[in-house]
Protein backbone atom coordinates (compact mmCIF):
# COMPACT_ATOMS: atom_id res chain seq x y z
CA UNK A 1 0.00 0.00 0.00
CA UNK A 2 2.78 2.39 0.89
CA UNK A 3 4.50 1.64 -2.44
CA UNK A 4 1.30 2.30 -4.36
CA UNK A 5 0.84 5.56 -2.45
CA UNK A 6 4.37 6.61 -3.31
CA UNK A 7 3.73 5.82 -6.96
CA UNK A 8 0.48 7.81 -6.90
CA UNK A 9 2.34 10.71 -5.28
CA UNK A 10 5.03 10.50 -7.98
CA UNK A 11 2.38 10.54 -10.66
CA UNK A 12 0.73 13.61 -9.08
CA UNK A 13 4.09 15.40 -8.93
CA UNK A 14 4.83 14.53 -12.58
CA UNK A 15 1.38 15.67 -13.68
CA UNK A 16 1.82 18.96 -11.84
CA UNK A 17 5.18 19.45 -13.52
CA UNK A 18 3.67 18.64 -16.91
CA UNK A 19 0.85 21.11 -16.44
CA UNK A 20 3.18 23.85 -15.23
CA UNK A 21 5.64 23.21 -18.07
CA UNK A 22 2.93 23.44 -20.70
CA UNK A 23 1.54 26.59 -19.10
CA UNK A 24 4.92 28.32 -18.85
CA UNK A 25 5.91 27.35 -22.36
CA UNK A 26 2.56 28.37 -23.87
CA UNK A 27 2.42 31.70 -22.04
CA UNK A 28 6.05 32.46 -22.87
CA UNK A 29 5.63 31.66 -26.56
CA UNK A 30 2.31 33.46 -27.02
CA UNK A 31 3.50 36.42 -24.98
CA UNK A 32 6.72 36.81 -26.97
CA UNK A 33 4.90 36.68 -30.29
CA UNK A 34 2.22 39.11 -29.12
CA UNK A 35 4.72 41.67 -27.83
CA UNK A 36 6.71 41.42 -31.06
CA UNK A 37 3.59 42.01 -33.13
CA UNK A 38 2.59 45.00 -31.01
CA UNK A 39 6.06 46.51 -31.18
CA UNK A 40 6.21 45.94 -34.92
CA UNK A 41 2.79 47.55 -35.41
CA UNK A 42 3.90 50.63 -33.47
CA UNK A 43 7.19 50.73 -35.39
CA UNK A 44 9.26 50.91 -32.20
CA UNK A 45 12.54 49.48 -33.47
CA UNK A 46 14.33 49.40 -30.09
CA UNK A 47 11.50 47.54 -28.38
CA UNK A 48 11.12 45.27 -31.39
CA UNK A 49 14.82 44.35 -31.41
CA UNK A 50 14.74 43.75 -27.65
CA UNK A 51 11.72 41.46 -27.90
CA UNK A 52 13.25 39.78 -30.94
CA UNK A 53 16.32 38.96 -28.83
CA UNK A 54 14.06 37.66 -26.04
CA UNK A 55 12.21 35.51 -28.58
CA UNK A 56 15.47 34.00 -29.84
CA UNK A 57 16.77 33.30 -26.33
CA UNK A 58 13.43 32.22 -24.85
CA UNK A 59 13.71 28.51 -25.69
CA UNK A 60 17.04 28.29 -23.88
CA UNK A 61 15.43 29.82 -20.78
CA UNK A 62 12.58 27.35 -21.05
CA UNK A 63 15.05 24.48 -21.26
CA UNK A 64 16.94 25.76 -18.22
CA UNK A 65 13.72 26.00 -16.16
CA UNK A 66 12.67 22.53 -17.26
CA UNK A 67 16.09 21.23 -16.25
CA UNK A 68 15.66 22.68 -12.75
CA UNK A 69 12.22 21.12 -12.44
CA UNK A 70 13.47 17.73 -13.63
CA UNK A 71 15.15 16.95 -10.28
CA UNK A 72 11.94 15.22 -9.26
CA UNK A 73 11.67 13.29 -12.52
CA UNK A 74 12.90 9.81 -13.28
CA UNK A 75 16.30 9.11 -14.76
CA UNK A 76 14.78 8.41 -18.16
CA UNK A 77 13.07 11.80 -18.22
CA UNK A 78 16.25 13.59 -17.18
CA UNK A 79 18.32 11.84 -19.84
CA UNK A 80 15.69 12.63 -22.47
CA UNK A 81 15.54 16.25 -21.35
CA UNK A 82 19.30 16.72 -21.37
CA UNK A 83 19.53 15.13 -24.80
CA UNK A 84 16.86 17.52 -26.04
CA UNK A 85 18.67 20.48 -24.51
CA UNK A 86 21.88 19.49 -26.26
CA UNK A 87 20.17 18.91 -29.59
CA UNK A 88 18.20 22.17 -29.53
CA UNK A 89 21.15 24.23 -28.30
CA UNK A 90 23.72 22.89 -30.76
CA UNK A 91 21.29 22.83 -33.69
CA UNK A 92 20.03 26.37 -33.04
CA UNK A 93 23.51 27.82 -32.55
CA UNK A 94 24.76 26.06 -35.69
CA UNK A 95 21.96 27.59 -37.76
CA UNK A 96 22.46 31.05 -36.22
CA UNK A 97 26.22 30.90 -36.81
CA UNK A 98 25.76 29.84 -40.42
CA UNK A 99 23.41 32.76 -41.09
CA UNK A 100 25.72 35.24 -39.35
CA UNK A 101 28.63 34.14 -41.56
CA UNK A 102 26.70 34.63 -44.79
CA UNK A 103 27.47 37.67 -46.99
CA UNK A 104 26.01 40.86 -45.60
CA UNK A 105 23.40 41.25 -48.33
CA UNK A 106 22.11 37.69 -47.93
CA UNK A 107 21.53 37.56 -44.15
CA UNK A 108 17.89 36.99 -43.37
CA UNK A 109 15.90 37.01 -40.14
CA UNK A 110 13.68 34.10 -41.14
CA UNK A 111 15.75 31.41 -39.33
CA UNK A 112 15.71 33.52 -36.15
CA UNK A 113 11.91 33.48 -36.28
CA UNK A 114 11.42 29.84 -37.22
CA UNK A 115 14.08 28.13 -35.10
CA UNK A 116 12.74 29.39 -31.73
CA UNK A 117 9.23 28.41 -32.81
CA UNK A 118 10.48 24.92 -33.60
CA UNK A 119 12.27 24.80 -30.25
CA UNK A 120 9.07 25.78 -28.43
CA UNK A 121 7.20 23.07 -30.31
CA UNK A 122 9.74 20.47 -29.19
CA UNK A 123 9.44 21.68 -25.61
CA UNK A 124 5.65 21.52 -25.64
CA UNK A 125 5.51 18.03 -27.13
CA UNK A 126 8.55 16.13 -25.95
CA UNK A 127 9.21 17.27 -22.39
CA UNK A 128 5.68 16.65 -21.02
CA UNK A 129 5.51 13.49 -23.10
CA UNK A 130 8.76 12.20 -21.70
CA UNK A 131 7.64 12.98 -18.14
CA UNK A 132 4.35 11.12 -18.65
CA UNK A 133 6.00 8.08 -20.22
CA UNK A 134 8.67 8.03 -17.53
CA UNK A 135 5.99 8.18 -14.83
CA UNK A 136 4.27 5.12 -16.26
CA UNK A 137 7.41 3.11 -16.92
CA UNK A 138 9.10 3.84 -13.61
CA UNK A 139 6.73 1.41 -11.88
CA UNK A 140 7.93 -1.46 -14.06
CA UNK A 141 10.95 -2.54 -12.08
CA UNK A 142 12.19 -5.47 -14.23
CA UNK A 143 12.49 -3.26 -17.27
CA UNK A 144 14.47 -0.46 -15.68
CA UNK A 145 17.71 -1.78 -17.17
CA UNK A 146 16.10 -1.62 -20.61
CA UNK A 147 15.00 1.95 -19.99
CA UNK A 148 18.53 2.90 -18.97
CA UNK A 149 20.01 1.22 -22.05
CA UNK A 150 17.55 3.00 -24.33
CA UNK A 151 18.35 6.31 -22.67
CA UNK A 152 22.08 5.70 -23.21
CA UNK A 153 21.46 4.92 -26.88
CA UNK A 154 19.39 8.08 -27.29
CA UNK A 155 22.15 10.13 -25.67
CA UNK A 156 24.78 8.65 -27.98
CA UNK A 157 22.62 9.35 -31.02
CA UNK A 158 22.07 12.95 -29.94
CA UNK A 159 25.77 13.42 -29.27
CA UNK A 160 26.57 11.93 -32.67
CA UNK A 161 24.13 14.27 -34.41
CA UNK A 162 25.54 17.26 -32.55
CA UNK A 163 29.11 16.27 -33.42
CA UNK A 164 28.16 15.76 -37.08
CA UNK A 165 26.47 19.16 -37.28
CA UNK A 166 29.51 20.78 -35.70
CA UNK A 167 31.91 19.13 -38.14
CA UNK A 168 29.71 20.02 -41.10
CA UNK A 169 29.57 23.62 -39.92
CA UNK A 170 33.35 23.83 -39.60
CA UNK A 171 33.80 22.25 -43.01
CA UNK A 172 31.19 24.55 -44.56
CA UNK A 173 33.12 27.62 -43.41
CA UNK A 174 36.57 26.38 -44.41
CA UNK A 175 38.44 28.06 -47.28
CA UNK A 176 38.55 25.88 -50.39
CA UNK A 177 40.64 26.22 -53.54
CA UNK A 178 39.56 24.68 -56.82
CA UNK A 179 42.04 22.31 -58.48
CA UNK A 180 44.82 24.34 -60.06
CA UNK A 181 44.97 24.60 -63.87
CA UNK A 182 47.53 22.26 -65.42
CA UNK A 183 48.52 24.37 -68.45
CA UNK A 184 51.36 26.90 -68.82
CA UNK A 185 49.17 30.02 -69.10
CA UNK A 186 47.67 32.00 -66.22
CA UNK A 187 43.92 32.45 -66.70
CA UNK A 188 41.85 35.61 -67.14
CA UNK A 189 38.08 35.94 -66.96
CA UNK A 190 35.75 38.53 -68.49
CA UNK A 191 31.97 38.89 -68.46
CA UNK A 192 29.62 40.22 -71.16
CA UNK A 193 25.89 40.79 -71.56
CA UNK A 194 24.69 39.96 -75.05
CA UNK A 195 21.21 41.04 -76.17
CA UNK A 196 19.60 39.72 -79.34
CA UNK A 197 17.65 42.49 -81.06
CA UNK A 198 16.46 40.17 -83.82
CA UNK A 199 15.26 36.96 -82.20
CA UNK A 200 13.03 36.54 -79.15
CA UNK A 201 13.53 34.06 -76.32
CA UNK A 202 11.44 30.98 -77.07
CA UNK A 203 11.59 29.80 -73.44
CA UNK A 204 10.58 33.11 -71.84
CA UNK A 205 7.18 33.20 -70.08
CA UNK A 206 6.16 36.40 -71.88
CA UNK A 207 6.01 36.61 -75.71
CA UNK A 208 8.30 39.02 -77.56
CA UNK A 209 10.92 38.84 -74.80
CA UNK A 210 14.39 39.60 -76.14
CA UNK A 211 17.00 36.89 -75.80
CA UNK A 212 19.74 37.83 -73.34
CA UNK A 213 22.86 35.90 -72.40
CA UNK A 214 25.35 36.51 -69.60
CA UNK A 215 28.61 35.26 -71.11
CA UNK A 216 31.66 34.15 -69.13
CA UNK A 217 34.93 34.11 -71.05
CA UNK A 218 38.07 32.38 -69.73
CA UNK A 219 41.29 32.95 -71.71
CA UNK A 220 45.11 32.71 -71.56
CA UNK A 221 46.30 35.73 -69.62
CA UNK A 222 49.52 37.68 -70.02
CA UNK A 223 52.31 36.48 -67.76
CA UNK A 224 52.60 39.89 -66.09
CA UNK A 225 49.06 39.77 -64.68
CA UNK A 226 49.30 37.15 -61.86
CA UNK A 227 50.09 39.98 -59.44
CA UNK A 228 46.47 41.10 -59.80
CA UNK A 229 44.03 39.66 -57.26
CA UNK A 230 42.15 36.53 -58.27
CA UNK A 231 38.46 37.07 -59.06
CA UNK A 232 35.72 35.75 -56.80
CA UNK A 233 34.74 32.21 -57.69
CA UNK A 234 31.17 33.45 -57.86
CA UNK A 235 30.46 37.21 -57.73
CA UNK A 236 28.64 38.37 -54.60
CA UNK A 237 25.36 39.30 -56.39
CA UNK A 238 25.18 35.79 -57.85
CA UNK A 239 25.90 34.19 -54.45
CA UNK A 240 23.18 36.29 -52.84
CA UNK A 241 20.64 35.44 -55.54
CA UNK A 242 21.52 31.76 -55.38
CA UNK A 243 21.21 31.64 -51.60
CA UNK A 244 17.86 33.41 -51.68
CA UNK A 245 16.55 31.01 -54.31
CA UNK A 246 17.73 27.93 -52.44
CA UNK A 247 16.90 29.28 -48.98
CA UNK A 248 18.79 28.11 -45.90
CA UNK A 249 18.08 24.38 -45.66
CA UNK A 250 20.14 21.90 -43.70
CA UNK A 251 21.57 20.66 -47.01
CA UNK A 252 23.51 23.91 -47.26
CA UNK A 253 25.86 22.44 -44.65
CA UNK A 254 26.75 19.71 -47.14
CA UNK A 255 28.53 22.17 -49.46
CA UNK A 256 31.19 24.81 -49.04
CA UNK A 257 30.39 28.45 -48.37
CA UNK A 258 30.77 29.90 -51.87
CA UNK A 259 32.22 33.10 -50.43
CA UNK A 260 35.16 30.99 -49.21
CA UNK A 261 35.75 29.13 -52.49
CA UNK A 262 38.69 30.38 -54.53
CA UNK A 263 39.34 29.85 -58.21
CA UNK A 264 42.36 30.89 -60.27
CA UNK A 265 40.96 33.43 -62.74
CA UNK A 266 42.22 37.02 -62.88
CA UNK A 267 39.46 39.53 -63.63
CA UNK A 268 39.79 41.37 -66.96
CA UNK A 269 43.45 40.45 -67.37
CA UNK A 270 45.32 41.19 -70.58
CA UNK A 271 45.24 38.44 -73.20
CA UNK A 272 48.55 36.63 -73.51
CA UNK A 273 50.69 37.93 -76.42
CA UNK A 274 52.47 34.60 -76.84
CA UNK A 275 50.18 33.62 -79.74
CA UNK A 276 48.61 35.78 -82.39
CA UNK A 277 45.22 34.09 -81.95
CA UNK A 278 43.62 31.34 -79.91
CA UNK A 279 41.01 28.69 -80.75
CA UNK A 280 37.58 29.10 -79.21
CA UNK A 281 35.72 26.40 -77.26
CA UNK A 282 32.14 26.70 -76.03
CA UNK A 283 31.26 25.08 -72.71
CA UNK A 284 27.65 24.20 -71.82
CA UNK A 285 26.57 23.32 -68.27
CA UNK A 286 24.17 20.53 -67.41
CA UNK A 287 20.42 21.22 -67.53
CA UNK A 288 19.86 24.43 -65.52
CA UNK A 289 23.24 24.52 -63.76
CA UNK A 290 25.22 27.75 -63.63
CA UNK A 291 28.18 28.08 -66.00
CA UNK A 292 30.39 28.92 -63.02
CA UNK A 293 29.71 25.44 -61.63
CA UNK A 294 32.20 24.20 -64.23
CA UNK A 295 34.95 26.76 -63.59
CA UNK A 296 37.58 24.07 -62.98
CA UNK A 297 37.19 22.61 -66.48
CA UNK A 298 37.06 26.09 -68.06
CA UNK A 299 40.15 27.36 -66.23
CA UNK A 300 42.17 24.28 -67.07
CA UNK A 301 41.33 24.40 -70.78
CA UNK A 302 42.07 28.14 -70.92
CA UNK A 303 45.46 27.52 -69.29
CA UNK A 304 46.31 25.29 -72.28
CA UNK A 305 45.77 28.11 -74.77
CA UNK A 306 42.03 28.21 -75.49
CA UNK A 307 39.40 30.92 -75.19
CA UNK A 308 36.56 29.16 -73.33
CA UNK A 309 33.07 30.67 -73.51
CA UNK A 310 30.10 29.70 -71.36
CA UNK A 311 26.85 31.53 -70.82
CA UNK A 312 23.74 31.62 -68.66
CA UNK A 313 20.28 32.39 -70.02
CA UNK A 314 17.30 33.83 -68.11
CA UNK A 315 14.33 31.53 -67.51
CA UNK A 316 16.29 28.28 -68.02
CA UNK A 317 19.45 28.73 -65.95
CA UNK A 318 18.57 28.15 -62.28
CA UNK A 319 19.31 31.79 -61.48
CA UNK A 320 20.73 34.57 -63.67
CA UNK A 321 21.90 37.99 -62.48
CA UNK A 322 22.07 40.73 -65.10
CA UNK A 323 24.68 43.52 -64.79
CA UNK A 324 21.99 45.96 -63.59
CA UNK A 325 21.23 43.66 -60.65
CA UNK A 326 18.04 42.12 -62.06
CA UNK A 327 17.64 38.53 -60.91
CA UNK A 328 15.79 36.12 -63.21
CA UNK A 329 15.12 32.56 -62.09
CA UNK A 330 14.22 29.45 -64.03
CA UNK A 331 10.50 29.22 -64.69
CA UNK A 332 8.59 26.12 -63.50
CA UNK A 333 7.63 25.15 -67.05
CA UNK A 334 11.36 24.94 -67.92
CA UNK A 335 12.21 22.66 -64.99
CA UNK A 336 12.68 19.21 -66.52
CA UNK A 337 13.02 17.63 -63.07
CA UNK A 338 9.36 18.47 -62.41
CA UNK A 339 8.18 16.26 -65.28
CA UNK A 340 8.48 12.61 -66.19
CA UNK A 341 7.96 10.32 -69.15
CA UNK A 342 7.09 11.80 -72.50
CA UNK A 343 6.56 15.30 -71.03
CA UNK A 344 10.11 15.31 -69.71
CA UNK A 345 11.49 14.07 -73.02
CA UNK A 346 9.62 16.76 -74.95
CA UNK A 347 10.87 19.48 -72.61
CA UNK A 348 14.43 18.19 -72.85
CA UNK A 349 14.17 18.41 -76.64
CA UNK A 350 12.90 22.00 -76.47
CA UNK A 351 15.66 22.98 -74.05
CA UNK A 352 18.33 21.48 -76.32
CA UNK A 353 16.92 23.48 -79.24
CA UNK A 354 16.91 26.68 -77.18
CA UNK A 355 20.46 26.20 -75.84
CA UNK A 356 21.69 25.34 -79.36
CA UNK A 357 20.14 28.52 -80.78
CA UNK A 358 21.73 30.46 -77.90
CA UNK A 359 25.12 29.01 -78.81
CA UNK A 360 24.75 30.02 -82.45
CA UNK A 361 23.85 33.56 -81.33
CA UNK A 362 26.83 33.58 -78.95
CA UNK A 363 29.14 32.52 -81.78
CA UNK A 364 27.83 35.43 -83.85
CA UNK A 365 28.61 37.74 -80.92
CA UNK A 366 32.15 36.39 -80.69
CA UNK A 367 32.70 37.16 -84.37
CA UNK A 368 31.59 40.74 -83.66
CA UNK A 369 33.86 40.83 -80.61
CA UNK A 370 36.75 39.61 -82.75
CA UNK A 371 36.09 42.49 -85.13
CA UNK A 372 35.37 45.19 -82.55
CA UNK A 373 35.92 44.63 -78.83
CA UNK A 374 35.36 47.82 -76.77
CA UNK A 375 38.16 46.74 -74.43
CA UNK A 376 40.43 45.92 -77.37
CA UNK A 377 41.33 42.64 -75.69
CA UNK A 378 40.00 40.19 -78.26
CA UNK A 379 40.17 42.20 -81.52
CA UNK A 380 41.70 39.91 -84.13
CA UNK A 381 42.77 37.43 -81.41
CA UNK A 382 39.98 34.85 -81.72
CA UNK A 383 40.59 32.12 -84.28
CA UNK A 384 37.05 31.67 -85.56
CA UNK A 385 38.18 28.93 -87.93
CA UNK A 386 38.97 26.68 -84.96
CA UNK A 387 35.79 26.44 -82.88
CA UNK A 388 34.93 23.52 -80.61
CA UNK A 389 32.27 22.74 -78.03
CA UNK A 390 31.83 20.49 -75.01
CA UNK A 391 29.04 20.10 -72.48
CA UNK A 392 27.93 17.97 -69.58
CA UNK A 393 24.63 16.05 -69.36
CA UNK A 394 22.01 18.08 -71.26
CA UNK A 395 24.89 20.36 -72.18
CA UNK A 396 26.49 17.35 -73.90
CA UNK A 397 23.32 16.85 -75.92
CA UNK A 398 23.47 20.55 -76.81
CA UNK A 399 27.10 20.18 -77.94
CA UNK A 400 26.11 17.38 -80.32
CA UNK A 401 23.14 19.30 -81.72
CA UNK A 402 25.23 22.45 -82.16
CA UNK A 403 27.78 20.52 -84.24
CA UNK A 404 24.85 19.20 -86.29
CA UNK A 405 23.28 22.65 -86.82
CA UNK A 406 26.30 24.94 -87.22
CA UNK A 407 29.12 24.05 -89.62
CA UNK A 408 31.40 26.53 -87.84
CA UNK A 409 31.77 23.90 -85.11
CA UNK A 410 34.89 21.82 -85.88
CA UNK A 411 34.86 19.30 -82.99
CA UNK A 412 32.61 18.40 -80.05
CA UNK A 413 32.64 16.50 -76.77
CA UNK A 414 29.61 15.01 -75.04
CA UNK A 415 30.36 14.55 -71.34
CA UNK A 416 27.88 11.94 -70.09
CA UNK A 417 24.87 13.39 -71.88
CA UNK A 418 22.05 11.47 -73.55
CA UNK A 419 21.55 12.70 -77.14
CA UNK A 420 18.32 14.49 -78.12
CA UNK A 421 17.10 16.13 -81.27
CA UNK A 422 17.68 15.65 -84.97
CA UNK A 423 21.33 14.74 -84.44
CA UNK A 424 20.16 11.28 -83.31
CA UNK A 425 18.80 10.40 -86.77
CA UNK A 426 21.20 12.52 -88.86
CA UNK A 427 24.52 12.22 -87.06
CA UNK A 428 27.36 14.74 -87.50
CA UNK A 429 30.43 14.97 -89.71
CA UNK A 430 32.76 16.58 -87.14
CA UNK A 431 35.06 14.61 -84.80
CA UNK A 432 33.16 13.67 -81.65
CA UNK A 433 34.24 12.28 -78.28
CA UNK A 434 31.90 10.68 -75.75
CA UNK A 435 33.24 10.84 -72.20
CA UNK A 436 31.11 8.60 -69.97
CA UNK A 437 30.81 7.99 -66.26
CA UNK A 438 30.34 4.44 -64.98
CA UNK A 439 26.88 3.22 -66.05
CA UNK A 440 27.51 -0.44 -65.25
CA UNK A 441 24.84 -0.43 -62.52
CA UNK A 442 22.15 1.50 -64.39
CA UNK A 443 18.72 -0.10 -64.29
CA UNK A 444 17.34 -1.33 -67.58
CA UNK A 445 14.17 0.77 -67.47
CA UNK A 446 12.32 1.92 -70.62
CA UNK A 447 13.99 5.35 -70.54
CA UNK A 448 17.47 3.78 -70.39
CA UNK A 449 16.57 1.53 -73.31
CA UNK A 450 15.47 4.56 -75.34
CA UNK A 451 18.73 6.36 -74.52
CA UNK A 452 20.72 3.31 -75.62
CA UNK A 453 18.72 3.20 -78.86
CA UNK A 454 19.44 6.91 -79.46
CA UNK A 455 23.14 6.35 -78.90
CA UNK A 456 23.24 3.41 -81.27
CA UNK A 457 21.40 5.39 -83.94
CA UNK A 458 23.91 8.21 -83.51
CA UNK A 459 26.94 5.90 -83.50
CA UNK A 460 25.80 4.35 -86.78
CA UNK A 461 25.95 7.78 -88.41
CA UNK A 462 29.37 8.92 -87.18
CA UNK A 463 32.73 8.60 -88.91
CA UNK A 464 34.37 5.70 -87.07
CA UNK A 465 37.89 7.04 -87.48
CA UNK A 466 36.96 10.31 -85.75
CA UNK A 467 34.61 9.12 -83.01
CA UNK A 468 35.87 8.20 -79.55
CA UNK A 469 34.15 6.61 -76.60
CA UNK A 470 35.91 6.82 -73.24
CA UNK A 471 34.55 5.51 -69.93
CA UNK A 472 35.90 6.41 -66.49
CA UNK A 473 35.29 3.39 -64.27
CA UNK A 474 33.75 4.38 -60.95
CA UNK A 475 32.93 7.92 -62.13
CA UNK A 476 29.64 9.51 -61.10
CA UNK A 477 27.41 11.53 -63.42
CA UNK A 478 27.07 14.42 -60.96
CA UNK A 479 30.78 14.79 -60.19
CA UNK A 480 32.02 16.38 -63.41
CA UNK A 481 31.26 19.84 -62.01
CA UNK A 482 33.00 21.84 -59.28
CA UNK A 483 30.25 20.89 -56.86
CA UNK A 484 31.08 17.21 -56.95
CA UNK A 485 34.82 17.67 -57.31
CA UNK A 486 35.63 20.31 -54.73
CA UNK A 487 32.61 21.84 -53.03
CA UNK A 488 30.89 18.90 -51.38
CA UNK A 489 31.69 18.23 -47.73
CA UNK A 490 34.42 15.55 -47.38
CA UNK A 491 32.25 13.96 -44.69
CA UNK A 492 29.41 13.60 -47.19
CA UNK A 493 31.75 12.29 -49.89
CA UNK A 494 33.21 9.69 -47.50
CA UNK A 495 29.72 8.57 -46.56
CA UNK A 496 28.76 8.27 -50.24
CA UNK A 497 31.90 6.24 -50.90
CA UNK A 498 31.17 3.93 -47.98
CA UNK A 499 27.68 3.35 -49.39
CA UNK A 500 29.13 2.65 -52.83
CA UNK A 501 27.33 5.60 -54.43
CA UNK A 502 30.64 7.33 -55.20
CA UNK A 503 33.56 5.11 -56.18
CA UNK A 504 36.19 7.61 -57.28
CA UNK A 505 37.54 10.81 -55.75
CA UNK A 506 35.90 13.86 -57.28
CA UNK A 507 39.16 15.66 -57.97
CA UNK A 508 40.52 12.55 -59.60
CA UNK A 509 37.47 12.37 -61.87
CA UNK A 510 37.93 16.02 -62.81
CA UNK A 511 41.66 15.50 -63.52
CA UNK A 512 40.90 12.62 -65.92
CA UNK A 513 38.20 14.67 -67.63
CA UNK A 514 40.57 17.63 -68.05
CA UNK A 515 43.22 15.40 -69.60
CA UNK A 516 40.96 14.01 -72.32
CA UNK A 517 39.23 17.32 -73.08
CA UNK A 518 42.63 19.00 -73.52
CA UNK A 519 43.95 16.11 -75.63
CA UNK A 520 40.89 15.94 -77.90
CA UNK A 521 40.89 19.64 -78.73
CA UNK A 522 44.68 19.63 -79.15
CA UNK A 523 44.25 16.94 -81.81
CA UNK A 524 41.33 18.47 -83.70
CA UNK A 525 41.81 22.22 -83.15
CA UNK A 526 45.62 22.43 -82.91
CA UNK A 527 46.72 19.56 -85.11
CA UNK A 528 48.41 17.43 -82.44
CA UNK A 529 48.96 13.73 -83.25
CA UNK A 530 45.94 11.49 -82.64
CA UNK A 531 48.09 9.27 -80.41
CA UNK A 532 47.52 11.79 -77.62
CA UNK A 533 44.03 10.36 -77.27
CA UNK A 534 45.33 6.91 -76.37
CA UNK A 535 44.62 5.87 -72.81
CA UNK A 536 47.50 6.68 -70.45
CA UNK A 537 48.99 4.37 -67.77
CA UNK A 538 48.60 7.20 -65.28
CA UNK A 539 44.81 6.80 -65.57
CA UNK A 540 44.09 3.10 -64.95
CA UNK A 541 40.43 3.99 -64.28
CA UNK A 542 39.95 4.73 -67.98
CA UNK A 543 38.81 1.99 -70.32
CA UNK A 544 40.79 1.92 -73.55
CA UNK A 545 39.64 4.67 -75.89
CA UNK A 546 37.45 2.95 -78.48
CA UNK A 547 35.58 3.87 -81.60
CA UNK A 548 31.91 2.83 -81.43
CA UNK A 549 30.56 0.65 -84.16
Amino acid sequence: MMQEGAQDGGRRVSMRVIKRSVLVIAVGGIGSISLMLIAGHRNNSIVLLTLFAIWVLAPFVGLALANMASRRWSRLTRVTLHSLILLVAVGSLAIYWNVSQAPRGSRIAFPFLVVPAGSWLLLIILIPGAALISCKLSAIGPFRWLIKAMAAVVMLIVLGIALLLGLLLLDHNRDTALPAPTGPFPVGRATYLWTDDVHTDAMAPQPNTKRELVAWVWYPAAAATPSKPVDDYMPAPWRTALEREIGVPLTQFLTRDLARVHGHSIPDADLSPEQHSYPVVFMRAGLSALTLDYSTLAEDLASHGYVVVGFDAPYRTFVTVLPNGTVITRTPQNNADAFSGIEQENLAGRLVQAWTADMTFALDQLERLNASDPSGRFVGRLDMQRVGVFGHSLGGATALQFCHDDSRCKAGIDVDGAPWGSVVRDGVTQPIMFLFSDHSTDAADPQEKQIEANFQSLFDRLARNRCYQITIRGANHFMFSDDGAALKSPLLVRALRMLGIVKIDGRRQIAITEHFIDAFFDVYLKGAPASELNSSPQYPEVEAATRPG
